[in-house]
């Protein structure tokens, strides 16, 4: 769908992005945000410390008492760092890896397990492939290690899920942002929020971004419309309806080729495709209602139905193969994807006691349907439509005319789960809790070839376990311990056709073993630590050459993770966070033999961020991300140097009403590698760059 100049003027009038720094909100706001009848916020609106998150165990628990890791983001983290899509947020993660995402869509590794598809949007799967934009979001959590129970199929390493921004009741918001930076993109957008009445509140956050970066031929832009309505249907009963909006049209990049066993260097900004040829076109909509209701002090509900319409184009041409020292192999493909997603959700909590023990009792369900069209065409070079083309290594490269043939894949495919699940949080005492709980899917997939007319059908019933022990010492300390389990069924994470062998295998298995300890240093600062073990059986990865799914056996991933996230000082924002962690395959396979290293797996990764208000009108802000070496796939053939990215940002408050801020990336200008597709598709970093931008709240 293109952009009419109806919504151009809209946007026009409307202004710019929540992508500049925060303007600190008071403590009265904070109590009055509680009371939003929404996808409920939680957590302070001045800093970078968030107290509680409902996404964890689906109840209203404090992070201390969840067995589980759990990264928060806050939206004051986000403004400060400038960011404005999912990607540039998680890079200050630890133990998030970016994947490249054939430079169309997210994709990440956690914990050694890569996906295109453990994303949430207020706890209901957003699995499509796209870029995720933040201009909605209040804040992103990322829980780590497999947990079935919460979520559902996959989630092998962790899921990551957005919080949308919700309607608040006692406060007039108007808000307008811009921004510019030293590529020549740019961005405005708006936060409205109106209440109407006691009872009625309105919110509508709207943004238009122009794309540009380092590469050569990159362009492209995103526009995003979500207004949301909150009703208060008398006292114990809260109504949100929310929509959302979302065009992307953007160049399609799969970076520079290997050479040698390393990325090619010195062509960091060359564009190994063809401008023509390599463009993505998304189209989204998503609509959710959401109803709460509080029976007594004890007992509360909440339903939730979400719809959901993606629309997917991309086609690319990419290096197929290593380079030589003058010439590099191209070939190339596109795809038409259109996914429907119907979702229903309810929940029903109960808090009381029984024999003296405390219990937070989840009830629920979930039931989706999930509709799939993909198609597929093979990319032809020149007069003669080669499969492939060579052609001389150069800062421009001069390629034949691209065309795409007939679909060489066409199918339908249709995914219906059905899921019930249990969750208790039992006190035993002041010192012990457990949590434990339990989920059945039932899953049902059914695809058509289209090519070649054959037909499968695969149903899984699987039971998915939670259990977790937690001490606490004291009551700003806890011990943990932790065990749970996930399945993916085996036609890959976007479930678009399985074939006679994959109708035949059972699902993979994720077991995940974690400790830990959750520290509350001071009501604004949290420190956590844990130490992991992730097995994963029947596994697949990517192929190194292809990209596409095989069998590789087993996996072990094991590691540590620390985070300190909070006040450190006055007038002292931190962030800190650091991961080691190795993953191998266990169990030899055609694809890879034991003890080989997984894919996008460093090492050691390390990240840090603090912002500091020198007065109340100046502030300054530092942050490095650092990791080690890592292999592109599992060929172990490519290896992808370490690197140190230095950030900086400066904000100053011109008035309560003003603001400007500058963001610095790579201040150093270090030429890095941050993340890969396949071994000859290896994405370049940014050179030192900057943006500048406003941020006006009326």
């Amino acid at each position: 769908m293109n952009i009419t100049a109806k919504r151009l003027a809209f946007l026009a009038s409307c202004a710019a992005p929540a992508l500049l720094g925060s303007v600190p909100a008071s403590a009265e706001l904070a109590a009055e945000a509680a009371d939003a009848p929404a996808i409920i916020v939680y957590g302070r609106p001045d800093g970078y410390d968030i107290e509680k998150t409902r996404t964890a165990t689906k109840t209203e628990t404090p992070l201390i008492d969840v067995p589980q890791t759990v990264a928060v983001l806050s939206r004051e983290q986000i403004d400060d760092q400038g960011v404005e899509s999912l990607g540039e947020a998680l890079r200050y993660v630890p133990g998030v890896v970016l994947g490249q995402g054939e430079g169309h869509r997210d994709q990440v590794t956690l914990r050694g397990q890569n996906t295109t598809a453990d994303f949430f949007l207020d706890g209901l799967r957003d699995d499509a492939q796209y870029y995720r934009p933040l201009y909605n979001t209040d804040r992103v959590e990322v829980l780590k290690g497999a947990n079935a129970l919460i979520f559902g199929r996959g989630g092998g390493g962790g899921v990551i899920n957005r919080v949308s921004k919700a309607p608040e009741f006692e406060k007039t918001r108007t808000d307008f942002a811009a921004g510019v930076d030293s590529f020549g993109g740019w961005s405005i957008a708006t936060d409205l929020d109106q209440p109407v009445g006691e009872s009625f509140a309105a919110r509508l956050n709207a943004t238009y971004e122009a794309l540009n970066n380092h590469r050569d031929r990159f362009d492209g832009h995103f526009l995003g419309l979500a207004p949301t309505l909150g009703w208060k249907l008398g006292e114990a009963t809260r109504l949100v309806a929310a929509y959302e909006y979302v065009e992307d049209r953007r160049s399609t990049d799969r970076g520079v080729p290997s050479f040698a066993g390393s990325p090619l260097r010195g062509y960091d900004e060359v564009f190994f495709g063809d401008p023509a040829a390599n463009s993505s076109a998304v189209t989204a909509h998503i609509a959710r209602l959401r109803l709460d209701h509080d029976f007594s002090d004890t007992v509360t509900a909440n339903l939730t139905a979400q719809y959901a319409h993606y629309d997917k184009y991309y086609g690319n041409v990419y290096p197929r193969a290593a380079a030589t020292a003058t010439t590099v192999e191209l070939e190339g493909y596109n795809s038409n994807t259109i996914r429907e997603n119907w979702t229903v959700q309810g929940n029903l909590v109960w808090q009381g006691e029984t024999g003296g023990l405390g219990h937070q009792l989840l009830l629920g369900f979930e039931a989706s349907d999930q509709l799939t069209d993909a198609k597929r065409s093979e990319a032809a070079f020149g007069a003669g439509a080669a499969s492939r083309v060579t052609v001389p290594l150069a800062q421009r490269l001069t390629l034949p005319t691209v065309t795409f043939g007939a679909s060489s894949r066409s199918s339908f495919s249709k995914v219906r789960a059905l899921s019930a699940y249990i969750q208790d949080q039992i006190d035993l005492g002041e010192v012990v809790k457990l949590v434990l709980g339990l989920r059945y899917d039932d899953f049902r997939i059914s695809s058509t070839n289209r090519i070649n007319g054959f037909t499968a059908t695969r149903s899984d019933a699987k039971w998915s376990p939670r259990a977790g022990l937690i001490i606490k010492p004291r009551e700003n300390v806890s011990l943990y311990a932790s065990y749970a389990r996930s399945f993916l069924p085996q036609s890959g994470d976007q479930f678009t056709v399985i074939d006679a062998t994959t109708a035949t295998l059972a699902p993979e298995e994720f077991r995940n073993l974690e400790a830990g300890v959750k520290w509350d240093v001071t009501e604004r600062l949290a420190f956590t630590a844990a130490l992991y073990q992730l097995d994963r059986t029947n596994t697949r990865a990517n192929d190194p050459v292809t990209g596409v799914a095989v069998l590789t056996g087993k996996s072990r991933t094991k590691g540590m993770e620390l985070a300190l996230v909070g006040t450190l000082a006055k007038g002292l924002q931190v962030t800190l966070g650091y991961a080691l962690q190795d993953g191998e395959v266990t169990a030899t396979t055609t694809a890879a033999p034991a003890g080989r290293t997984l894919a996008q797996l460093p090492r050691h990764q390390f990240s840090a961020w603090g912002r500091y208000d020198v007065t109340d009108r100046l502030g300054i802000a530092l942050g490095a991300v650092k990791q080690s070496d890592q292999f592109a796939t599992i060929s172990n053939a490519v290896r992808m140097p370490g690197y140190t990215r230095i950030d900086a940002a400066l904000f100053y408050k011109v008035s309560d009403a003003v603001q400007l801020q500058v963001n610095i990336e790579n201040l150093t200008d270090t030429d890095y590698f941050p993340s890969a597709h396949t071994d000859h598709n290896i994405s370049t970093g940014a050179p030192l760059n900057a943006r500048l931008g406003l941020k006006i709240r009326l």
